[in-house]
């Protein structure tokens, strides 16, 4: 057992997700508590698959098998979590779609194309986002669209602000059309030389990245108006601290080598103030979702 699955819930979010703990302050205390029994149980699969854990790939293995065969499970991690799923009527092909992209990151680790950085990013948090439209009690099915562009935007944003730490696991995240085959080893090694042509191109797939992590924010953000008020201005919140990290990254002229950057109280508070100003939006006709968003993840839960 790793130390992620032995903290409660609230103890999961407080420690691993600040951004999204600084949002539930605005959710109230049902949904708050719900959001960090999701949250715990995402970390945990996360951890599992980063090796924090042990045995954690064959647990999600186990875990992926027990869900398809609707069995009880022996897993403790999902035997504890099974009842809110019945509870919260949580898509199990959803849960199922977020263990595959886990698993995902046990194979080599060197996306070819777009197309394949955005159906894992969909697999490893767009389901996050539609999981999170039953917890926080959104029951228009065109919702959906707009939650799993919100999931991807931050998972982007995660994928430009890790680079360096994902290479330095072996991973390298950047579609190889916009870096070629370069290596994390090579991603590591060029990380000391910043003004090396190899590390502009990685400075320039950042940008890229970001830029397009911006549609998808976009996109999600117009959506917020299918949620109840207070997750409205939670889910606000949560998304424009995120995208502050992305902003933050640009403002050093996408120095992807300096290593992660974070949000202070400062930003955190300035993103809380313009997601209450854009609950004046929630009375406005929602904009027709861009269906160019999801031509790379056809075929996966949820996406029409």
């Amino acid at each position: 057992m790793g130390l992620s699955e032995l903290m409660t819930p609230h103890q999961a979010l407080a420690v691993n997700g600040k951004t999204f703990n600084w949002a539930r302050r605005f959710l109230g205390q049902r949904m708050g508590s719900d959001a960090a029994t999701l949250y715990r149980f995402c970390r945990v699969l996360d951890d599992m698959a980063d090796g924090d854990i042990a045995n954690g790939p064959q647990r999600l293995q186990t875990m992926r098998s027990d869900l398809i065969s609707a069995h009880n499970t022996t897993d403790p991690l999902l035997a504890e979590f099974l009842p809110f799923i019945q509870n919260k009527n949580l898509p199990v092909n959803v849960i199922i779609a977020l263990i595959d992209g886990l698993l995902q990151d046990q194979n080599r680790v060197r996306f070819k194309d777009l197309n394949s950085l955005l159906r894992y990013a969909y697999r490893v948090a767009g389901t996050v986002g539609l999981l999170m439209c039953y917890i926080l009690d959104c029951e228009d099915d065109e919702a959906c669209a707009y939650a799993i562009d919100l999931g991807i935007a931050m998972q982007l944003t995660n994928i430009a602000r890790d680079v360096l730490e994902d290479a330095q696991m072996g991973r390298r995240y950047l579609p190889a059309g916009w870096v070629g085959n370069i290596t994390p080893d090579e991603i590591n090694a060029l990380s000391y030389t910043p003004d090396d042509v190899s590390s502009q191109l990685v400075a320039t797939a950042v940008r890229r990245l970001l830029l397009l992590a911006d549609d998808y924010y976009k996109s999600g953000l117009s959506g917020l108006s299918y949620l109840p008020f207070r997750a409205h201005i939670a889910i606000a919140v949560a998304a424009r601290v995120y995208r502050e990290i992305g902003l933050k990254l640009a403002s050093t002229g996408y120095a992807w080598y300096l290593g992660r950057q974070v949000t202070s109280m400062v930003a955190k508070l300035s993103c809380s103030i313009l997601a209450f100003r854009s609950v004046s939006k929630r009375w406005q006709s929602t904009p027709q979702h861009k269906k160019s968003l999801h031509c790379a993840i056809k075929g996966l839960p949820y996406v029409k």
